[in-house]
């Protein structure tokens, strides 16, 4: 129960960034291209991504032995995991600019204006665009939900539905708070959200690879709070260290530019 909770948590976090990103494209599109034109799109990609990882998905499970789906999901989600987690403790430092869905929804629109006049019915230019936006956004969020689905392998395991269902509400949620609103999520906390999955990602990769090596952890599966809590701390004291080494190295900079 407990890693069904977990993956569904990482599962609707992870897509729910993914699909912010592709948001503000879809509005953009929408708003110069036409509504039709663009959640057209958005549905077609959303309904490929769907086919995939139920076509995918539960075959992945039942052909390979748990030895290889514990190591080789758990390599793959602690590679992504400190990917994401690296970008987010960067940017919580200030060694990396934070994205701006605002800006990048200007850009956007003014890219859409310069393609051209509006066809009638279905945009194929902008049908194209949110498609391909929605779909390569999107394969980072399957990515999250195989590894994710396919981490048990015991009979009857609901994981995969729990990774789905996480999913498809991050998707659900986001596109109709941003459609309803008319407006990029500029407000929401991309980092934030980004951070807490890098963090999640990379436990769960960390406890599988454990057990494909063999590792006796302490308490079974709570182990995975334990490493989570860990993490957690040791990436906010890295974001700390790194902002005062910063700050120190600024002071210093404008101390000798005062010198001379």
């Amino acid at each position: 129960m407990l890693f069904n909770f977990y993956a569904m948590l990482a599962s609707f976090l992870g897509t729910a960034v993914e699909f912010i990103e592709a948001l503000t494209i879809i509005l953009a599109v929408g708003t110069v291209r036409g509504w039709k034109t663009s959640l057209s799109g958005a549905a077609a990609a959303i309904l490929i991504l769907l086919a995939l990882v139920l076509g995918i998905g539960e075959s992945l499970v039942q052909v390979i032995h748990i030895f290889w789906v514990q190591l080789i999901v758990g390599l793959f989600m602690l590679l992504f995991g400190i990917r994401w987690l690296r970008k987010a403790i960067m940017r919580y430092s200030g060694l990396k600019a934070l994205h701006n869905e605002a800006e990048s929804y200007q850009e956007e629109l003014d890219r859409q204006r310069k393609a051209g006049k509006v066809k009638s019915g279905i945009d194929s230019f902008g049908f194209m665009t949110t498609l391909s936006i929605t779909f390569l956004e999107g394969m980072e969020a399957i990515f999250i939900v195989l590894t994710l689905g396919s981490s048990s392998k015991a009979p009857g395991s609901t994981l995969m539905q729990y990774t789905i269902l996480g999913a498809l509400a991050g998707i659900v949620v986001v596109l109709l708070t941003g459609i309803l609103l008319r407006k990029p999520l500029s407000t929401v906390p991309e980092n934030t959200m980004k951070f807490i999955v890098g963090v999640m990602l990379t436990s769960f990769g960390a406890f599988w690879v454990g057990e494909a090596v063999g590792v006796s952890w302490p308490q079974a599966d709570l182990s995975i709070i334990y490493i989570t809590i860990t993490l957690l701390l040791f990436s906010w004291f890295t974001v700390i260290r790194v902002k005062k080494l910063l700050s120190t190295s600024s002071k210093t900079s404008q101390s000798n530019m005062g010198g001379m």
